[in-house]
């Protein structure tokens, strides 16, 4: 279930896995970290079957060709092993029952990012995988459904696992207000954002809290809302999105991207941590000017440009540090739930599961494993990698 990479400057890996006796895989959505390494499973074998959502694989299609584009001197795979894991797919829908070697694996919506589900993997005991996972409704989603009976063990992603997350109502009338605030002082707002799901959110964002003023988007974004388009099914109210996209000025051209940051607007564009893409030429366009913005509104990994900007005020600007002269703010808009969200998901599981936590630093894994203790009285750890757990 799931295998990613960590998108770095140097790709890291998880720990190896012998293909051998593989019987399937599966994914849970389309984020490099879920599913990075999963060609890596294709390169000596071309017949394992791997399940998801057909929307996770357009997507994955989409994401793993440009890690590939962007790092394949790092990548122990090529677009070959890609194009075979593409050919093995068997796509599942929401609430399916399939069955694979013995096991019964059921796929349930998990509000992360379109297409993204939870795994409920049954054969003498049931467990339960959340894959990355929300409990909030969002512009673009609808929040988990938890609906998964008794389980033996949970594997519940700790992300923030010890930590809240502000109103979202609050953070999106702060964005607006900002962004308003930006193009009617005569500037131009940057939102960096990730070009699935987070992109476009934040338009609905804005056009839906009455944002007047005029909207650019740019990237592999664009790409992306072509795909969303053909999977009404999977969003929260797709004509709403359509609408939105319909509203907001697509770039396309070098032409267009350097006639656009002349005007007072606000431009989306990827990549979300400023570390490649058109949002690294758009940050060098509105860093100097004190009447410009730049809108953090997703999460910057250790070690990226969004990280230093965000921490220190600092880009590259013509290959130099420099000080950022446009005013910064950060606006958490997670897709993953907090530590309120991840304890409800663990109250409507019933029995009483093993939980293990997983995909958070360790501090926060291990935090998150003793709050659950503490407050529901289940058996909870953070496993260690290699780590053989029997439940």
């Amino acid at each position: 279930m799931d295998y990613g990479a960590m998108p770095l400057r140097e790709p890291a890996f998880p720990l190896s896995v012998s293909t051998k006796d593989l019987s399937a895989v599966l994914l849970t959505h389309a984020h490099l970290d879920h599913t990075g390494a999963a060609p890596l499973l294709y390169v000596r074998r071309g017949q394992v079957p791997v399940y998801a959502t057909p929307l996770t694989f357009e997507l994955t299609d989409l994401l793993v060709r440009d890690f590939l584009k962007i790092s394949g001197f790092y990548l122990p795979y090529e677009f070959l092993d890609l194009n075979t894991m593409l050919q093995n797919t068997k796509e599942v829908s929401y609430g399916e029952k399939i069955r694979i070697d013995g096991f019964e694996a059921t796929f349930n919506e998990a509000g992360h990012i379109p297409g993204s589900a939870t795994i409920l993997l049954c054969r003498e005991k049931r467990i339960l995988y959340t894959g990355d996972i929300n409990t909030t409704p969002t512009r673009l989603l609808n929040p988990c459904v938890a609906d998964w009976g008794d389980v033996d063990l949970v594997i519940i992603e700790a992300t923030y696992g010890t930590s809240e997350h502000p109103p979202r109502a609050e953070v999106e009338r702060r964005l607006v207000q900002f962004a308003e605030e930006i193009v009617e002082g005569g500037g131009v707002l940057l939102i960096p954002a990730f070009s699935v799901a987070r992109a476009q959110e934040i338009a609905m964002v804005l056009r839906q809290n009455n944002f007047k003023h005029h909207i650019a988007m740019d990237g592999m974004a664009l790409q992306v809302n072509q795909i969303l388009g053909r999977y009404p099914g999977f969003l929260r109210d797709a004509q709403a999105l359509e609408r939105t996209l319909s509203s907001v000025e697509m770039i396309t051209s070098w032409s267009q991207r350097r006639r656009v940051v002349q005007r007072p607007c606000v431009i989306i564009s990827p990549a979300g941590m400023l570390a490649g893409g058109a949002a690294v030429f758009y940050n060098e366009e509105v860093a100097l000017s004190e009447k410009n913005g730049v809108a953090l509104v997703s999460f910057q990994a250790p070690g990226t440009p969004g990280r230093t900007l965000m921490e220190k005020g600092l880009l590259l600007y013509r290959g130099r540090p420099t000080k950022l002269r446009a005013r910064l703010e950060r606006f958490n808009l997670s897709s993953h739930a907090d530590s309120r969200g991840l304890l409800e998901v663990l109250k409507k599981v019933r029995g009483e599961p093993r939980v293990l936590t997983v995909h958070a630093e360790e501090e926060v894994a291990v935090g998150f494993a003793e709050k659950i203790k503490e407050s529901l009285g289940l058996e909870a750890s953070a496993p260690y990698a290699g780590e053989r757990i029997t439940v």
